[in-house]
């Protein structure tokens, strides 16, 4: 199943994107969800029992530093930062170089590009615009944005829950060679809609799945015109202010708070790796250009997952909540896409990539378990997204009845 990433591989040439949600380019496979479609019955994302993940112990420690260190080694993974969170005990470790030119080893405080995770705070956004009735989740998008194909009959749900048939921005041709050809040049969002609404519309809203950026880029304007705030202001005061997120933010440019980790991709004009951590990832906004650290993540895991504020009370409403966790099935079995987010084998959450990083954010309910994996590399492994390796391997030792099993699917990003 696609990962919901924001990648850019050329089209025809995008290895399948391992994460349900990631930001692609053009194959700028970056945000990509599961590609194929299907419209079974909801159901509601499974969970674990709480007896059903293991003690951290020093023997589970170091069963959980072999397989990272070995996962880095057979992937070419410059550094990984892992952060596990059980009832029972913790794992947070850094491995390997934060920055390959300098030396500067990996540590767990580094902010970091999460990609498609960026979508589970404008999905937070909207949800928290519904509680208050300043929205309708079936509202058509033509109410909010002027010229969208079917705009009058694709609702803010389809949008958030990737049913809604839009061509993904980040899989045209010629997106991929402007951003390519110059990662540093701003795009705003309607340059973004231009490349994907120059393309037929894929399905009819609501028949199918199909991961795409674009719906993301509309949610983004959706927000900002009903509040009449930019979406990164309204993002900072209504959802990461009341979640206690101090390390996490929507950039308006390039700029990357120090300390950060460099990221090396191969999303380049000609195929080398290169540094991507100055690139300006506004292509992505709304669908993926945040930034975060491991603690705040680990905070934002448990938060989105239950809908209910580190210090007591709601984030969004129990009903919204529960509309939010119902995830039909994609065409992956186990696998289900929720409102912006997903369920994997009972794991709920979202991944992440950008060129350069990757993302993993995901939580187990009745275990009570968060899994974090950040890297400074989005290069695929045998056509894997890195965090999906990670995520199986980690889970198989401490969850090994909710392994985190993302299958990757050509040309899904």
């Amino acid at each position: 199943m696609t990962h919901v990433r924001i990648r850019l591989r050329r089209a025809a040439a995008a290895a399948a994107a391992a994460g349900i949600f990631a930001l692609p380019i053009a194959g700028v496979a970056g945000c990509g969800g599961p590609a194929a479609s299907v419209k079974p019955s909801p159901s509601v994302s499974p969970s674990a029992s709480p007896d059903e993940v293991r003690d951290i112990t020093p023997g589970v420690t170091r069963q959980l530093d072999a397989v990272v260190q070995r996962i880095m080694r057979e992937a070419n993974i410059p550094g990984a930062t892992v952060g596990l969170w059980t009832p029972d005990g913790n794992y947070v470790r850094s491995f390997g170089l934060a920055n390959q030119s300098n030396g500067q080893a990996m540590v767990p405080d580094l902010y970091m590009r999460i990609g498609s995770v960026t979508k589970t705070f404008t999905v937070t956004a909207l949800l928290r615009l519904v509680d208050r009735h300043k929205v309708n989740l079936d509202d058509p998008i033509g109410k909010y944005v002027d010229g969208v194909p079917n705009g009058s009959k694709i609702t803010l749900r389809e949008l958030a829950g990737m049913r809604s048939g839009l061509f993904n921005y980040s899989k045209d041709e010629a997106f991929y060679e402007a951003l390519t050809n110059d990662p540093h040049k701003p795009f705003v969002p309607r340059e973004l809609l231009d490349y994907a609404f120059q393309h037929q519309v894929l399905f009819p809203p609501g028949k199918k799945y199909e991961y795409s950026n674009t719906n993301l880029i509309l949610l983004g304007l959706a927000i900002e015109k009903v509040t009449g705030q930019q979406l990164h202001d309204y993002i900072e005061k209504d959802v990461l202010k009341p979640a206690g997120l101090d390390h996490t933010l929507l950039p308006v440019d390039a700029t990357f708070p120090i300390p950060h980790a460099q990221g090396y991709t191969t999303q380049t004009a000609n195929g080398d790796v290169q540094d991507a951590a100055d690139w300006n990832p506004s292509w992505a906004w709304a669908a993926g250009a945040m930034i975060s650290n491991l603690q705040d993540l680990r905070v934002w895991a448990r938060t989105v997952a239950t809908g209910k504020l580190p210090g007591g009370g709601d984030l969004i409403s129990p009903d919204l909540q529960k509309q939010r966790l119902t995830t039909p099935p994609t065409p992956i079995p186990g696998i289900g896409y929720g409102l912006g987010i997903f369920s994997v084998q009972g794991w709920i959450g979202h991944n992440g990539s950008l060129p350069g990083y990757e993302s993993l954010v995901v939580y187990l309910p009745s275990a009570r378990a968060t899994l974090v994996v950040l890297l400074n590399t989005d290069i695929d492994h045998d056509n894997q997204e890195p965090t999906t390796l990670f995520g199986e391997e980690i889970t198989k030792i401490v969850t090994p009845g909710h392994v985190f099993n993302m299958p990757a699917e050509p040309a899904a990003r």
